[in-house]
């Protein structure tokens, strides 16, 4: 039942730049300085990693997206100074999306439809059980966390069932017991990349907090990455290795406001005198209580934030009933309102809010609404009572909450010092990408003429999804990359003019491409 839609503050996608884009001119431009690697040797790369590293883009994994990999673009300009072919687990397709026994288990990519993201109405047409057996020079496997890496079984289709395996490393694996290190270890690295890590925080951060995902503890991250960085350069290959950005930086968690409810809305304003007026009873007995902050009461004049579920308030629902009766409320409606509201505030600046709440937000709470009328109430106030942000507090898993967003950060902070002295000890390239995220969600980056930032596609970094780069956001990882190489191997790059103009990848593709 759908009793409210909100109009959301979508910002018109910048059409420019939906092209379909296969490769680019990677040869060196006219430069009176040649070209020189320093101490490396690319002749062997391998890059090991997530969903970043294997060019996942716009929720999915497909050609167009792995062929505008970091890793690949990096390969073609390792090609020039000596560098060998670069092979990757290519998908079947432009479409995204995985099947298991031909059962969709992966949804197609996102596509812009001239209003908001949608998923591609195609059907996927890689079959995991149709393995590739690699090795492959990029050996990045989306939704790996780091002690994934060094699991042996972590492509085995039999672990698909119960959670031990991982499809896309399954259609790519030597073999059933192999673990991503030992694949790309196979292969006798002389350089590497690795950028691993960021799913150790980011499922915890995605499902707000909610207990579905938790942090890996810092202990298991730790040994986890020294035996990965340890085993990459055992044979004396040198690389550079990435930290972990601020997850809560992305757009996924910048994009929907906590302030949504908008009284020009036609689905909304008209509701407000009634709505203040259902909030009275429980506004009252929250000024009793003494948590005046807890009061909901929204404006005909401007925007209101949603109200939410903060499961770190002290729960005063047993509170809230005595104080309720007490003035006047029938039992029934003040037994429903105590438990609905008993750990509710309204939502601040403060909170951040999952780019997938933004389909619920105004939405009847199926789940509560079919509660409500199993206990007797009747549809149309079950409804009224249902409705998510508004009349019932959004959950825990649409919302990070100030306290959860801590953990996130004291995470990053270990986890990130455990990157930079493994890179420290072995003496390795490293790019703060944390830094990185920090320049794009403040003031931006300026490459080539382009301003990037962290806005949600129009800012030309993030794709679709939210939390995936875009090819052009793809094309400046492998520039901070080859400028942090140029400044620990002696390499040129930079000096060359052998950096990426960022403005040659695109931001969308063609909902077209298949």
């Amino acid at each position: 039942m759908k009793v409210l839609r909100i109009k959301y503050l979508w910002t018109l996608l910048l059409l420019a730049g939906l092209v379909a884009c296969d490769g680019h001119d990677y040869s060196i431009p006219d430069n009176s300085v040649p070209l020189d690697p320093g101490t490396a040797d690319f002749t062997r790369y391998v890059a090991v990693g997530n969903s970043l590293t294997s060019g996942y883009t716009d929720g999915a994994l497909f050609q167009a997206g792995q062929m505008n990999s970091y890793p690949y673009i990096l390969s073609q300009k390792f090609q020039i100074v000596g560098g060998g072919e670069f092979s990757q687990p290519l998908t079947n397709d432009n479409i995204g999306g995985l099947l298991l026994g031909g059962n969709q288990i992966a949804r197609p990519r996102l596509y812009f439809d001239g209003k908001l993201p949608a998923v591609l109405p195609a059907t996927p047409t890689t079959e995991v059980s149709d393995i590739k057996p690699g090795p492959y020079n990029n050996m990045g496997v989306p939704g790996a966390r780091v002690y994934h890496l060094v699991y042996n079984g972590y492509g085995n289709i039999s672990g698909l069932a119960n959670g031990t395996a991982n499809p896309y490393f399954v259609r790519m694996a030597s073999s059933p017991n192999a673990s991503v290190l030992e694949d790309a270890m196979a292969q006798d690295p002389t350089f590497f990349t690795l950028w691993i890590g960021n799913n150790d925080v980011l499922g915890y951060a995605i499902s707000g907090g909610s207990g579905r995902s938790k942090i890996t503890d810092e202990n298991i991250f730790a040994s986890a990455y020294k035996a990965i960085a340890g085993g990459l350069v055992s044979n004396g290959a040198k690389g550079v290795i990435l930290n972990i950005p601020n997850v809560t930086a992305i757009p996924y968690f910048t994009t929907v406001p906590y302030n949504p409810l908008d009284p020009k809305d036609d689905s909304f304003g008209p509701m407000v005198p009634v709505l203040n007026k259902f909030y009275e009873p429980l506004n009252m007995a929250f000024d009793y209580l003494g948590v005046p902050e807890r009061k909901v009461t929204f404006s005909n004049v401007n925007n209101s934030p949603m109200v939410i579920h903060d499961e770190s308030l002290t729960d005063l629902s047993a509170q809230l009933f005595k104080v309720m009766v007490a003035g006047g409320l029938d039992p029934v409606t003040a037994g429903l309102m105590s438990q609905q509201f008993g750990q509710s505030r309204p939502a601040t600046d403060e909170d951040l809010f999952t780019l997938r709440s933004a389909g619920e937000i105004g939405e009847v709470n199926e789940d509560y609404f079919n509660y409500l009328v199993s206990l007797g109430v009747p549809q149309d106030k079950a409804g009224q009572l249902s409705i998510n942000g508004i009349t019932y507090p959004m959950l825990d898993k649409w919302v990070l909450l100030p306290s959860e967003q801590l953990e996130i950060k004291q995470a990053i902070g270990k986890f990130n010092q455990i990157i930079k002295e493994t890179a420290d000890n072995y003496d390795l390239a490293f790019v703060d990408a944390n830094a990185f995220m920090e320049e794009l969600s403040t003031t931006g980056i300026m490459s080539n003429g382009f301003l990037l930032t962290s806005k949600l596609v129009t800012g030309g970094a993030f794709s679709l999804d939210g939390v995936h780069l875009t090819a052009r956001g793809y094309s400046l990882v492998a520039n901070f990359i080859l400028e942090s190489i140029d400044r620990k191997y002696g390499s040129n790059f930079k000096e060359a003019g052998a950096l990426n103009n960022v403005g040659d990848y695109p931001i969308f593709y063609s909902p077209d491409m298949k």
